[in-house]
């Protein structure tokens, strides 16, 4: 669906074949904030929880209040944003991020921490559903993914390098400054947008035509079920990590663990930028089946440590392009409902992430640190199996 951006065209003009690598890097940083702000807390929880002086668990809860703070506004926020100019919307979701870390920086009172930390989720609820059709958007016809791709990017490079260095920074000189560390490039991004990303219309009500429920286009259920299903059986393993090679005897090396996985995941969502056009389900099979591959090195082999690293690499290549691939299927599925689509898929994706901390934490409190990898597998299956199933939609064999 290219009509509203073939009429911001001039007249006459052949588009463009080239992407607009500025514009798409500046989508990239604001995926890397809102990530990064999400999990930020993991390594800076008991500095935070001394100054604000609550239990470990319960500073945890930020990182939960902040995918509540997703779920709950993703869909409602973006209806009602549907008619906004697009840039003055992005600018705004990236404001409400320097505007939330600054006061979870300043603040030495609980109660107002989860306030902040449940507004960022907020502004990441409008920047999930807003980023990837911004990216399709800047796109030439046919490169929509590989465009995704790239904006995406900013996910693994958060979890694999910003997280470690936010810890870093809040171990040497506080977690705060690492809150303000982000608020600092929260406003260069802003200038970065301001310069290099171009504006597009939103929809008016005449243009969106009858409300359709996004569940009840063919395809659209499939994506959506494969995404809460796939995401909960990340977060479980990725989110207990450091427990999980802590009980393997391999505490130590939970920063060389991510770094591999890291690094995998960027080669992932580079494979999947080059190939996804041409083939979503393939990859899609692919990467869930390198995830299970990982989980079942791990469930099997924990206590060797190149195999560890060895089921990291696949984990990560398999996981690398999941957002890039979830994303790109639904909006191929939705058609003109794709923005309904997207902010139900940011809705579930939070979900499953709230819920993979919960369902971990069952999982360790019943079955020890050993259950994680077989928890996983235990979800992949359905997901795998429901990639199979939509074979004529959602993830189609042609396109």
């Amino acid at each position: 669906m290219r009509t509203v951006e073939q009429a911001a065209e001039p007249a006459g003009s052949e588009p463009s074949r080239r992407l607009p690598m500025p514009a798409l890097l500046a989508l990239a940083t604001a995926v890397f904030i809102t990530s990064l702000t999400e999990t930020l807390p993991a390594g800076l929880l008991p500095a935070m929880s001394d100054d604000l002086r609550v239990g470990e668990s319960a500073t945890g809860q930020t990182v939960t209040i902040y995918a509540i703070g997703t779920a709950l506004t993703a869909v409602p926020l973006t209806a009602a944003t549907a008619a906004w100019r697009r840039k003055a919307l992005l600018l705004t979701t990236v404001a409400g991020f320097a505007v939330a870390n600054t006061v979870t920086a300043l603040s030495t009172h609980y109660p107002l921490t989860m306030v902040a930390r449940f507004a960022a989720g907020v502004a990441a609820g409008l920047a999930w559903a807003l980023l990837a059709g911004y990216a399709r958007r800047l796109a030439p016809t046919g490169l929509e993914g590989r465009a995704i791709a790239i904006a995406m990017a900013g996910i693994p490079v958060a979890l694999s390098l910003g997280v470690p260095a936010g810890t870093f920074l809040g171990t040497a000189v506080g977690w705060q400054a690492a809150f303000l560390l982000m608020t600092g490039l929260t406003l260069v991004l802003i200038g970065w947008i301001a310069a290099a990303v171009p504006d597009f219309p939103g929809r008016r009500a005449d243009e969106r035509g009858p409300k359709t429920n996004p569940l009840r286009v063919p395809g659209v259920a499939p994506v959506l079920f494969v995404t809460l299903v796939f995401v909960l059986a990340h977060t479980i393993l990725y989110t207990y990590i450091a427990t999980f090679l802590d009980g393997a005897g391999m505490g130590g090396s939970t920063d060389v663990v991510l770094l591999v996985f890291g690094a995998a995941s960027l080669a992932g969502i580079w494979i999947v930028g080059a190939h996804i056009h041409r083939r979503l389900r393939a990859l899609t099979i692919a990467g869930t089946l390198l995830v299970g591959a990982g989980a079942a090195v791990l469930a099997t082999a924990a206590g060797e440590p190149a195999l560890v690293h060895l089921a990291a690499a696949l984990w990560g290549l398999g996981w690398g392009g999941a957002p890039t691939l979830l994303q790109t299927a639904a909006g191929n599925a939705a058609g003109d409902a794709a923005d309904a689509a997207q902010a139900m898929l940011v809705t579930l994706w939070n979900a499953a992430m709230a819920g993979g901390g919960i369902a971990g934490g069952l999982l360790l409190d019943a079955f020890g640190t050993g259950s994680f990898p077989w928890g996983t597998l235990a979800l992949l299956a359905p997901a795998l199996a429901a990639v199979l199933a939509a074979r004529a939609h959602g993830f189609p064999a042609h396109r």
